[in-house]
């Protein structure tokens, strides 16, 4: 009987195991999405870059307002160069950008795509996106990781070490000089990057153009090396019309950061610095009325209303600084306005309406560069003429941001009627129309402020500031490299110099 029993379980089981089997047949196959990718083209991980060098929000509250073309009487979060006073909730926005959405994503495509000659273009490109990143992240902090900067995944660096700024610079001259070079038109043409439709000759202007960049930035520390490298980005080629500019395309679903801001929670608080709205009209620039917009007797944000708004360059009013949303009552008397909601602003419905692209390097400030770069008797050319391009370049680049702020071509020939040019003064001038010409693009308006020195600013006079200087010289870094990466913050701040708003970057010598 035992063994009828030990033969009937044995059988059971047998069978058991046997049904198992039959059901487990197919199951790994059968629980995978067939549909799902299991690749990324690396161009699509290039375009996320691209759209993420787009600048953030916080910009117009440390950048533009130290250049003095944008202003708030608030503080909390709108607390920075308005009161030359530290906030790392608004220095820290460039670092948070620059490393997690760009340098991260184009370290990914240079990882997929170094041993793929067929990508070498896509390659190519993402050197030159990763050192647009990179100068705008030297340029905002000093030293910074910049060689084991992104590799967290690919060599589980977590505690990247900080560089010089100067070692940072050998850097970026090298990679946009060789991939500049590199690309090469008759090889793979990327079509789906959002940039230039992997246009390799745009690519290569635009790359020469960052190198331009790059070696004017060495004017006051080395003047030998900015000439060579200058010479370098001339002969590689350079922009030659509005056509190559790079920029960001915004659409409802990718918006433009700055003018997110300026339509939402910071629509009524933000205002057109008085130094860059009085430059404007003293010169009769028509790019004012392009630019400005002003709610005229607005006693609050909701009267900040259609109606209301002119944009007639004559009854523009920019913001002093200096003032807090107690003290601007003065100025605001004394003007004899009705609030400070009176002042003019960016029209929101134009220049930073959500929409509105982004411009990162333009042929008019590669213009503008270049005369600079013939005054220092760096390169061929004429000065005035490159001066001029470089003006009218801009005026003509406004009817981007829309066709109501299209400049007229009388208006602009008119301009130069009014405005010479002045080969005695001719740094200054060209210096001061880079700083139009970079209206918005705050990380290179506050760079090429502190390299050339101009325009001639009065430092801003807020009683309560932090700085010892008269202007602030860099942002301050992250809380969070502070506390999780201290050691190696502390070499970078031993070498370059306490990490405050008055330590100078090291070409600002």
């Amino acid at each position: 009987m035992r063994n009828i029993f030990k033969n009937k379980w044995a059988l059971v089981f047998t069978t058991l195991a046997f049904s198992l089997g039959s059901c487990d047949k197919g199951f790994d196959e059968m629980n995978i999405n067939k549909t799902a990718a299991t690749a990324i083209n690396p161009v699509f991980i290039l375009n996320n870059a691209t759209v993420n060098s787009s600048f953030p929000a916080g910009t117009v509250f440390y950048e533009v307002g130290i250049v003095q073309q944008m202003v708030s009487p608030n503080s909390g979060v709108l607390t920075g160069a308005n009161f030359n006073q530290d906030s790392r909730d608004n220095t820290v926005v460039n670092w948070q950008r620059y490393y997690r959405n760009v340098v991260r994503n184009t370290q990914d495509v240079l990882l997929i795509t170094k041993d793929l000659p067929a990508r070498s273009n896509l390659y190519n490109m993402a050197r030159i996106l990763q050192s647009y990143a990179f100068m705008i992240l030297t340029d905002s902090y000093g030293d910074i990781p910049y060689a084991e900067a992104g590799k967290g995944y690919s060599d589980q660096i977590v505690l990247p070490k900080y560089e010089s700024q100067q070692a940072v610079y050998a850097g970026i001259i090298k990679e946009l000089t060789e991939a500049s070079a590199a690309l090469d038109a008759a090889k793979t043409v990327e079509t789906a990057d959002v940039l230039y439709g992997g246009d390799v000759a745009k690519w290569k202007k635009f790359g020469n153009s960052l190198l331009l960049r790059a070696g004017m930035r060495l004017s006051k520390i080395d003047p030998t090396q900015a000439a060579q490298v200058v010479a370098k980005a001339v002969s590689g080629g350079l922009m030659a019309s509005n056509a190559d500019n790079a920029f960001v395309k915004h659409d409802p679903n990718y918006t433009n950061g700055i003018g997110n801001t300026l339509n939402a929670t910071e629509a009524a608080n933000v205002y057109i610095g008085a130094p860059f709205a009085n430059y404007l009209k003293s010169t009769k620039d028509p790019r004012l009325k392009s630019i400005a917009v002003r709610y005229v007797g607005a006693k609050s944000g909701p009267e900040m209303v259609a109606s209301r708004a002119n944009t007639d360059p004559s009854v523009q009013i920019g913001m002093p600084f200096g003032y807090d949303n107690s003290t601007i009552s003065g100025p605001v008397k004394d003007l004899s306005l009705a609030s400070f909601y009176d002042f003019s602003q960016v029209d929101r419905t134009r220049m930073v309406k959500v929409t509105a692209p982004m411009f990162l390097v333009t042929y008019s400030q590669t213009q503008l560069l270049l005369a600079e770069a013939v005054q220092r008797g760096w390169t061929t050319g004429s000065v005035e003429t490159l001066y001029k391009n470089g003006i009218k370049a801009h005026m003509e680049q406004l009817a981007a941001y829309d066709a109501n702020s299209a400049v007229a071509p009388a208006d602009i020939d008119a301009y130069f009627v009014a405005n010479t040019f002045d080969a005695a003064k001719a740094l200054e001038q060209i210096n001061t129309q880079y700083w139009v010409s970079s209206f918005l693009n705050g990380p290179e308006a506050f760079a090429n402020f502190r390299r050339s020195g101009f325009p001639k600013l009065t430092p801003n006079p807020f009683p309560g500031k932090v700085i010892k200087g008269n202007f602030i010289n860099r942002l301050t870094y992250p809380n969070s490299e502070i506390s999780v990466n201290s050691v190696n913050v502390k070499e970078a701040i031993t070498r370059q110099g306490p990490d405050d708003l008055d330590t100078k970057v090291w070409w600002d010598k």
